[in-house]
């Protein structure tokens, strides 16, 4: 299982660098990919990823992140209402087909997958986008490897027992510290790159640790989804890892607040 979970990762690691290096159309391509299954993902637990609500989900999917890369983000108001409407419209006209928590588990996928993770896209197309862009990673990835390795060697106290019984407070903090230092190491080593940043250190590693904070929030809140409909992952597609979601449930807190860190620092 390690061997089949460690070629996974790599092969992981290698299109996610690939995408991120490239940025533009290919990482957009990338994260509308990730978000569509991410999102049939999550219909699947319900039973509606190949009905039509399921259909209208993602489109509105695809729809929401073209607007994003055309420039017309001030319309996603007008596709947030529509999305809502039409899905009442088909919830009421083929009653008592759905029940109302499939129909709000459609809305619920467009914001938990798909526009949690088009901030990945949009923190690579910031000013330090391109570097700004692996603090993502350094806040979900690298903040776990460093609280598994804490707390694999000296976890002792539980913080949440029934929901993750292998999670630990002293792995909790490592990954918060490991985090930050990972990102004050990043910043030192490319500080002639980062422009418009009085410290860029303090900065990187404040934006870091924040992220590792919510990383592990977004992890377990994922997991508790699992627990409540009793499976193990959400899918088989990544071998050793599970689905989409098993993997990148973290990024998907964490893109939104290293985009927004990025902007008030």
């Amino acid at each position: 299982m390690f061997w089949v979970r460690f070629r996974s990762s790599v092969i992981i690691m290698a299109i996610a660098i690939t995408a991120l290096l490239l940025g533009g159309n290919v990482l957009f391509a990338a994260i509308l990919t990730i978000s569509l299954i991410g999102v049939m993902e999550l219909y699947r637990i319900f039973h509606i990823n190949k009905t039509l609500l399921g259909a209208l989900g993602y489109l509105a999917c695809i729809a929401f992140d073209f607007l994003i890369i055309y420039h017309y983000e001030q319309n996603n108001m007008f596709l947030f209402i529509s999305f809502l409407l039409l899905l009442m419209i088909i919830y009421v006209f083929s009653y008592p087909k759905y029940r109302i928590e499939q129909v709000s588990i459609v809305l619920f996928g467009l914001f938990y997958v798909a526009i949690m993770l088009s901030y990945v896209y949009k923190v690579r197309m910031l000013d330090d986008g391109a570097l700004l862009v692996w603090l993502i990673m350094i806040g979900a990835w690298g903040s776990d490897t460093c609280a598994y390795c804490v707390g694999v060697t000296i976890g002792k106290h539980k913080i949440l027992p029934r929901l993750s019984p292998k999670k630990s407070l002293e792995g909790y903090i490592g990954g918060f510290v490991g985090a930050a230092l990972l990102g004050f190491i990043f910043a030192t080593v490319f500080k002639n790159q980062i422009v418009g940043v009085q410290n860029p250190q303090l900065a990187y590693a404040i934006i870091c640790g924040v992220s590792s904070f919510i990383s592990q929030l977004g992890d377990l809140a994922a997991s508790a989804i699992k627990r409540n409909y009793e499976i193990k992952d959400y899918g088989k597609l990544i071998p050793g890892h599970g689905g989409v979601l098993d993997r990148f449930d973290s990024i998907i807190f964490v893109a939104p607040i290293v985009y927004a860190l990025a902007n008030v620092l």
